[in-house]
């Protein structure tokens, strides 16, 4: 029998019994499209994970901190040893002071730092609304608060603080115990953005800025940029010798990577359950099929065709209604995660929240679902197609 004539055959289903066909074939769709949502959702919780932190410069940053215990620190002569080390491209640190802010007649406490531009990036901060400053003399006066900082003075509107004045104030510690002073910086400074962290309260500055009116004796942290991602163990080695900790944005994200991996299996095996019970309904559906058709098979043996071009017929009948199956699955799936996501994101908008994507379908995930239902097909079908392809040709003739 040629391959076109089998093919052919293949489909005869579709004309002989359209409805339980389509029937075995939505079953099939529904144990894939609850791998395709279930495996989806697990992707989209990983994405939503990982969306904020800035990659490149990032991952290639280590965050240096001095040790809670030792008289290691972080100052100008630390910074030029880290510079030293081979690999090492950037130094990028970070001096905080306690400081009282004020905005709109209002004071309130809060870090203030001063940093480099280079800083941003380096420690994957991303804005809410406005700008980052740069290094240049035009940005010395402007600052950048974290939106926790604006739950201060009642701000709920990022947008509404860029181009407002704020000031500040210094608070010292005076020598001996004394009582703490408090030190305000020359001029206005305007709010040129807003960060998306609502954990911390801070405000940021220009470091130059900051050093120019207070004596900075060492940092509190400093974001190391490596050049390469293979160099980052060599360089946080050399950086852990000499006391002082050391961690990798880079490790966290590996880190997160691997538990999504599991829960995605974990979702995949939930989503699996639905398939077997699907693939276990389409070897009953191929088995009745055999049945109906044993007189035919009979024919088809008396006139010359072979067991393997039976067993042939059966398998490409499985492994279509596999694959239409799956792609079935895939449609309802997909549909359903963007369903779902359009209903979040307008919950969401409407109580002031942020648009997610909770489900997501990459396109190598999507091609895996395809070629795993035509296989899951060609495996249920091998039982019938085995037995179908055993059949005496003379039995089957007088089967009826």
């Amino acid at each position: 029998m040629r391959v076109a004539d089998s093919l052919k055959l293949s489909t005869r289903m579709f004309k002989t019994n359209p409805a339980r066909t389509w029937l075995t074939i939505l079953g099939m769709g529904v144990g894939t499209a609850a791998v395709v949502m279930l495996v989806g959702l697990g992707f989209g919780l990983q994405n939503i994970l990982l969306e904020k932190i800035v990659f490149g410069d990032t991952l290639l940053s280590l965050t240096v901190t001095p040790p809670a215990t030792s008289a290691v620190t972080l100052d100008d002569n630390a910074l030029a040893k880290f510079k030293a080390i081979p690999n090492v491209q950037d130094v990028s640190p970070l001096a905080t002071f306690q400081s009282l802010i004020t905005y709109n007649g209002l004071s309130a406490n809060t870090d203030l730092e001063g940093a480099q531009a280079s800083y941003f990036k380096y420690a994957g901060i991303s804005m809410a609304a406005g700008s980052q400053f740069s290094d240049q003399p035009s940005d010395a006066n402007d600052v950048i608060l974290s939106s926790a900082a604006l739950q201060l003075f009642g701000v709920s509107d990022p947008k509404a603080i860029i181009g407002k004045p704020v000031s500040f104030r210094i608070v010292t510690q005076a020598q001996g115990g004394g009582q703490s002073e408090q030190v305000p910086l020359n001029g206005n400074f305007t709010v040129t953005g807003v960060t998306n962290d609502s954990a911390s309260i801070y405000a940021m500055i220009p470091l130059a800025t900051l050093s120019s009116q207070v004596g900075i004796p060492q940092y509190d942290k400093v974001q190391v940029r490596v050049n390469a991602s293979g160099n980052l163990g060599g360089v946080q080695a050399a950086i852990v010798k000499d006391g002082y900790v050391v961690s990798a944005l880079s490790k966290t994200v590996d880190q997160a990577n691997q538990i999504f991996t599991g829960v995605q299996w974990v979702l995949a095996g939930f989503g699996g359950i639905a398939l077997i019970v699907s693939a276990i309904g389409m070897v009953n559906t191929m088995t009745v099929t055999l049945l109906e058709r044993t007189g035919e098979i009979g024919v088809m043996r008396t006139i010359g065709g072979s067991p393997r071009d039976i067993q042939f017929l059966f398998l490409a009948e499985a492994v279509v209604v596999g694959f239409l199956g799956g792609m079935t699955g895939m449609a309802i799936g997909i549909a359903g995660g963007l369903i779902i996501n359009y209903l979040l994101n307008l919950l969401a908008t409407h109580f002031g929240g942020a648009a997610v994507a909770l489900f997501a379908f990459p396109l190598t995930f999507l091609g895996f679902i395809t070629l795993f239902s035509a296989i899951v097909g060609f495996i249920t079908g091998i039982f019938p197609a085995r037995r179908a392809s055993s059949i005496s040709p003379l039995e089957a003739i007088r089967y009826k």
